[in-house]
């Protein structure tokens, strides 16, 4: 059966629902999505969605609960509406830090999320960069995991950089940096960190020879900055040239954007997971690239049945 495909988006991040509409030459689907006078959403699919293949574009970021509630109400807005497939894009999925009890008697949120989801009606999940590859397996319906890896890397190659180190701000985070710096040519090295709590880190030593090179600290996200501008500080304290840092989704809450700004980075690099709001508008250091081109391609392949493999690496 030939299904329609159809492009939905919350209140999130539009700006990257309309440029994944542009690249497929589509036109963004109606629906109002607003808030009742009490702050409960209210959402109505205002054009028929009856055997569509629909796809609804979402990340869960600031103000994270009212992102992630849009995007359930959405969905079961869609599967009351009689769509014949759902597919949740989250490009930022949020709560995927709380992946596992590492504390006595506290949730496994990430789990609940993915639950939630699949219990709203959605078929199958898109989602980039995951904090932790292993929440794939908390859905229990097919999810396409992309990185922002190409984007980055064409990014950082037309730079030029020279005698270039990749370095992973902490040990979980080597699997994707180790990605980054074979594809780069580039050697790696790793910081041993100890957390001391949440959006808390202290910086121990580098593993691995920074002295006159140019540094790229690679991570999935900033948050607070304080690992990155630690990082960042630990590196330039080993003689590094410069500091560069990468990361996917520039979550940037609390002082991130002064400590960003004061550091000695020289750029912050991020993709549009996240939208850049306000003050990150401005702010001279960062430099945000786009991922609508990969999810686009990506939300093709799904609706015509294609092989999304290639699109993983």
């Amino acid at each position: 059966m030939n299904r329609e495909l159809k492009i939905f988006s919350g209140n999130a991040n539009p700006a990257l629902a309309h440029e994944i509409s542009a690249f497929l030459g589509q036109k963004l689907g109606e629906a109002t999505v607003a808030s009742f006078s009490d702050g409960e959403i209210r959402v109505k699919i205002d054009e028929n969605v009856r055997g569509a293949d629909v796809f609804v574009v979402q990340s869960c970021c600031q103000p994270v609960n009212d992102s992630l509630m849009e995007l359930l109400i959405i969905i079961d807005a869609l599967k009351r509406s009689s769509a014949n497939r759902i597919t949740a894009v989250i490009p930022y999925f949020g709560y995927a830090r709380q992946d596992r009890k590492d504390q006595p008697r506290v949730p496994i949120t990430a789990k609940l999320v993915a639950d939630l989801i699949t219990t709203a009606g959605a078929d199958r999940v898109l989602t980039m960069d995951l904090h932790a590859g292993q929440i794939q397996g908390f859905f229990n319906v097919p999810v396409d995991h992309l990185y922002a890896l190409p984007v980055l890397l064409d990014y950082i190659t037309k730079k030029k950089l020279t005698d270039v180190v990749v370095v992973s701000p902490d040990a979980g985070g080597v699997e994707r940096a180790r990605a980054f710096a074979k594809r780069l040519q580039a050697n790696l090295a790793i910081i041993d960190k100890r957390r001391e709590g949440p959006n808390q880190a202290q910086i121990m030593n580098i593993i691995g020879d920074v002295e006159d090179k140019s540094v790229l600290l690679l991570d999935d996200m900033i948050d607070t900055a304080g690992t990155i501008v630690q990082g960042a500080q630990a590196c330039a304290d080993q003689g590094a040239r410069e500091v560069w840092t990468a990361c996917t989704h520039a979550v940037l809450s609390g002082p991130a954007l002064d400590r960003l700004q004061s550091s000695c980075i020289s750029q912050v690099v991020v993709t549009n997971t996240i939208p850049l709001r306000g003050k990150e508008q401005v702010c001279t250091k960062l430099h945000q690239l786009s991922v609508a081109p990969l999810l686009g391609e990506a939300i093709r392949r799904i609706h015509e049945d294609e092989s999304v493999s290639s699109l993983f690496a």
